[in-house]
């Protein structure tokens, strides 16, 4: 069976800190360079009580195809800010250029209509994802190379 190639950086992250991390440390597994630079900045932020990676599950609606999927978001943090307030969220990581809506085009091409739809689809879990967090109470974050510092 032939491996699929991936072109982004993946593997198993090894923390520094394992009783930061909420589940099975000797098992992160990260997707992405900025995953495993994410994962870095939260094992040592002395602010960041807890975290995990794709443990939790969010249900939405795929507007393209009515069916309900799960959607696993990159990270859940437990925090405390300057004055002592501990607080949830939950975080996407996603390059910029995925986050914004792609232009019109006047010939569709195929990796057009895909980047729409894959457009359409992540709104929706994201929607899904916000709700899922105001209704604990959390804060929903989309981190990209902008707000991890990578250029």
């Amino acid at each position: 069976m032939k491996r699929k190639y991936s072109p982004y950086k993946q593997g198993r992250f090894r923390c520094i800190n394992p009783a930061k991390y909420k589940g099975n440390s000797s098992n992160i597994i990260f997707r992405s360079s900025w995953e495993r630079k994410l994962f870095s900045m939260l094992d040592t932020n002395p602010n960041i009580i807890q975290w995990n990676s794709e443990e939790i599950v969010v249900r939405y609606r795929n507007p393209l195809t009515s069916r309900i999927h799960r959607y696993f978001p990159d990270v859940w943090i437990k925090k405390k800010d300057k004055n002592g307030k501990i607080s949830e969220a939950l975080i996407e990581i996603k390059p910029y250029s995925q986050t914004i809506e792609p232009r019109p085009q006047k010939q569709k091409t195929k990796a057009y209509i895909t980047k729409v739809e894959e457009y359409v689809k992540n709104q929706a879990k994201w929607e899904a994802a916000k709700m899922f967090c105001e209704e604990r109470d959390w804060e929903f974050h989309i981190f990209s190379e902008r707000e991890l510092g990578i250029k």
